[in-house]
């Protein structure tokens, strides 16, 4: 009977399945975006999101625990250099899927997982734009015509003083 046993094995045996989340969570942090599965982004979020979490106390043991699951000096260096600083005030949900369709090949649902604080297309700051007044066109053409009216009495006055 399978009791409480939850998490999806992806169709893959055990050394296999963690082998592939540890390299996919290598790639998503040198990268910061990879696009896969939905099931294994899903599996792949449960994996490294308590990795980034360790990340944020850099300290010898955590950086010893998280290379016994990563097995990658560049990704590790990456991870508590760069990642685990912009991500210091948030409480947790550094990843984020977004779905993408299906394969074409096998019919795959799709999607890509990214590192949330990475994206500067979904970043609020520059969601806040400035906004835009709506302009009438009588208030156009007074200002246009003001400038011009200007330039014309000034034509005017120097065509005076040049005589």
């Amino acid at each position: 009977m399978r009791h409480n046993k939850k998490f999806n094995h992806l169709g893959r045996t055990a050394s296999h399945r963690k082998s592939m989340l540890a390299n996919m969570a290598c790639s998503l942090i040198k990268h910061k975006r990879i696009t896969t599965t939905v099931a294994k982004a899903k599996a792949l979020k449960k994996y490294v999101e308590p990795l980034i979490t360790k990340s944020k106390n850099d300290t010898t043991n955590s950086r010893r625990v998280v290379f016994s699951y990563l097995q990658d000096k560049y990704a590790i260096t990456e991870l508590f250099k760069e990642i685990s600083v912009k991500v210091a005030d948030r409480p947790g949900g550094y990843t984020r899927i977004i779905k993408t369709g299906h394969r074409l090949g096998d019919n795959a649902e799709m999607c890509f997982i990214e590192l949330v604080d990475y994206n500067e297309n979904m970043a609020k700051d520059k969601a806040a734009k400035k906004t835009r007044t709506r302009r009438s066109r009588k208030s156009a053409s007074t200002t246009e015509a003001a400038p011009a009216a200007e330039a014309a009495t000034e034509a005017k006055a120097e065509e005076t003083n040049a005589e």
